[in-house]
């Protein structure tokens, strides 16, 4: 019964993220809309920062704050 459910779930999302592509075309990203201003572009070292880099680093300030207040409170139980 589990891998029934598992299947479907799968069905369903692939079918939901299929319907969403085939919705959005990229293609309307090329048209220049009224009043569309641009800014410069970024750099691959700006890309990377933002995109990569940065998204890392707030993982692991989060991963760190949580396994240093989680191990205060567990010293303070004993």
């Amino acid at each position: 019964m589990d891998k029934k459910n598992a299947l479907r779930a799968g069905a369903v999302a692939a079918g939901t993220t299929l319907m969403m592509l085939l919705m959005s075309p990229a293609a309307s990203a090329l048209t220049r809309d009224d009043g569309d201003d641009p800014g410069p572009g970024l750099s691959v070292a700006e890309t990377l920062g933002l995109y990569v880099i940065a998204p890392i680093g707030l993982f692991v300030v989060i991963a760190g704050l949580v396994m240093v207040l989680d191990r205060s409170k567990k010293q303070q139980q004993s």
